[in-house]
């Protein structure tokens, strides 16, 4: 027996299938029936919406200081990997110093 292909619903459909049953009070089977998916699905992606749904009503300052600080964190990594950079290149020049003889 083939199996059923997955099918993949973009996060805007996702919302507009969970508004059928919360704001048109359509009942989770009918939903379920009508987009043939499985009530845990729904249930999941029920659960996601409102884990996350703070994330909508979050200010703009939120989440440009989130970007400050994933800047911040890229900025500090170039900054030890040039340190690790500096500290090779001055071994190379003590040793090169130390090997021709000068003082």
């Amino acid at each position: 027996m083939p199996r059923k292909k997955r099918r993949q619903f973009t996060s805007e459909k996702k919302v507009s299938i969970l508004r059928e049953h919360l704001v048109e009070r359509t009942p989770v089977s009918e939903v379920c029936e009508s987009y043939d998916i499985q009530a845990s699905v729904f249930y999941d992606w029920q659960k996601k919406l409102f884990e996350n749904g703070s994330m909508a009503f979050a200010s703009d300052r939120v989440r440009h200081r989130s970007k400050l600080q994933q800047r911040v964190k890229r900025l500090e990594a170039r900054l030890v990997e040039k340190d690790h950079v500096i500290a090779r290149v001055t071994e190379e020049f003590v040793r090169s110093k130390k090997e021709y003889g000068e003082p």
